[in-house]
């Protein structure tokens, strides 16, 4: 039987579980028990046994669940609420004033939670209230909140980062290091986009009329000390080599109690609502996570990877030509799934393909990190837009077209790194293996 056949069988079962409404976890695996029957003679229920025991202690997906309770519990303390005070008296004379607080406030908020949902509902819920209040122009307050806050998909301790790493069995702590430089690069793009469009129109962005001295600054700046002291404790553990990103998961959740109960604003209760919520997404990302590694280790028994990379080997396509097709793919597909669901169904074919013409697999899980970036935004599922629908109320095509620029930011941050690939690559290698 062909490749073409058995592979767009696959895909059609897969489209049409999904379109049913069944979890991605479940299409996952059926599609891979139906490769596994239809197309080979392995032992599929000796297989299905073994690859979910196999993969369901995995030690570097210890710090998935750990990362994400992190980030509930900052979500649910005053800390998010002294990052906002803390910057607005930097930021309220400079080009684009108080937008750049969406851009910097979602930067260090999406270094300590991993989540791009987490970072676009705390962000959005103090400043989009407040920024419209001060007259600040619709399009840019809902363009920088839905963009910047894409920004934790990339920012180490990015959740996303762990479940590629996982699904390639690449070394988490590169990862996270890799992330760091192209995080800048994108917060200096959105952060020049707000600055280019407040030079060309003053008129839109209205005027100031609070005034802050050297020390009123100083003063702010300590409600930002709690947040530095998490960000510092794990980015630095992993950077420093003194801990694996497990470890400084751990770490960063025993961090981010401690701060919460001294801030003042934190109680049992909302540790338990914490601990809930963030049991409820790591068992859903850990469900898909065990869909898709079956799925791929049938995919395995089929042939189907191994012989798709081969015709792409022969097809001789440069590298460029190979970027092209898939951004336009992962684009496509980032309209009706989920980040985290388009990395786990992926790579298990895609790996093969990019190894074979000689793309870094670490430079790889960045470029694709900021491809699913963009697919957060974008309609009919950009996740990121629903988070920001249901905290204003908005029509999702109006915060779509508001966004739309940071889209085509997101689109010349992927041509930047791969012009210049050591965007990313630089610090991995000083970091060395």
């Amino acid at each position: 039987m062909s490749d073409p056949f058995i592979g767009l069988t696959l895909l059609g079962l897969l489209i049409a579980l999904l379109a049913s409404g069944v979890w991605v976890a479940l299409s996952l695996s059926l599609v891979g028990l139906a490769g596994l029957v239809l197309f080979s003679n392995a032992p599929s229920g000796l297989i299905i046994a073994s690859t979910f025991w196999g993969h369901s202690h995995s030690w570097a997906l210890t710090a998935l669940p750990l990362f994400i309770l992190m980030g509930e519990i900052l979500l649910r303390s005053r800390m998010s609420d002294d990052m906002f005070t803390g910057l607005v008296p930097w930021l309220a004379r400079a080009p684009g004033r108080l937008l750049h607080v969406n851009v910097f406030g979602c930067a260090i908020f999406a270094a300590v939670s991993g989540s791009s949902a987490a970072t676009a509902a705390t962000i959005g819920r103090m400043s989009v209230p407040e920024l419209t209040k001060r007259g600040y122009p619709e399009s840019l307050i809902l363009g920088t909140l839905a963009g910047s806050a894409t920004l934790g998909l990339l920012i180490p301790p990015s959740i996303i980062l762990i479940v590629y790493g996982v699904a390639t069995e690449q070394s988490i702590a590169r990862l996270f290091v890799a992330g760091i430089l192209p995080g800048f690069m994108l917060i200096g793009l959105f952060a020049g986009y707000v600055a280019v469009r407040a030079w060309m129109n003053p008129n839109l962005i209205p005027p100031i009329d609070e005034t802050f001295s050297f020390k009123e600054k100083i003063m702010a700046s300590r409600r930002l000390v709690p947040v530095a002291l998490l960000i510092g404790g794990v980015i630095g553990a992993i950077y420093g080599g003194l801990a694996s990103p497990t470890d400084a998961a751990a770490l960063g959740v025993v961090l981010a109690t401690i701060l919460a109960w001294a801030s003042g604003s934190f109680s049992w209760a909302l540790f338990g609502a914490a601990v809930m919520s963030a049991t409820r997404t790591s068992c859903m990302i850990a469900l898909i996570l065990l869909g898709a590694a079956f799925l791929s280790v049938s995919m395995g028994f089929t042939g189907l990877p191994r012989n798709l990379a081969a015709w792409i080997s022969d097809m001789n396509l440069s590298v460029t030509a190979l970027l092209v097709a898939l951004t336009l793919f992962f684009i496509v597909l980032g309209c009706f799934l989920d980040g985290i669901s388009v990395i786990v169904l992926t790579t298990s074919i895609i790996m093969p393909m990019v190894t074979a013409v000689g793309i870094d697999p670490l430079w790889f899980g960045i470029y694709l990190v900021i491809v699913v970036e963009m697919s957060q935004i974008t309609p009919p599922v950009g996740f990121n837009l629903f988070v920001i629908q249901g905290l204003t109320g908005i029509d999702i095509l109006r915060i779509a077209k508001a966004a739309f620029p940071f889209f085509l930011l997101l689109l010349l941050g992927v041509v930047l790194i791969t012009v210049f690939p050591q965007i990313v690559t630089v610090l991995p290698n000083m970091m060395g293996n």
